[in-house]
């Protein structure tokens, strides 16, 4: 079986939440990432750690190459 010690949620909204919660119930820390005009989104507040996207709305999400560096 394969342990996580940190996953990324690439999402947002309600399934990141769902997310979010799914891991903390099994101990496992997690990373959300959030565009400029989801700053205030409760996705970024369930997470262990956050980090902010250039751009706004679906586009950054979007962004591979971002999100991977």
């Amino acid at each position: 079986m394969t342990q996580f010690s940190k996953i990324l949620i690439a999402n947002r909204g309600e399934i990141a939440v769902r997310i979010a919660r799914a891991a903390a119930d099994l101990g496992i820390q997690t990373l959300s990432i959030y565009s400029e005009d989801d700053s205030n989104s409760l996705h970024i507040k369930k997470t262990d750690e956050s980090a902010q996207l250039d751009g706004r709305g679906a586009r950054a999400y979007l962004d591979i190459e971002q999100i991977i560096n």
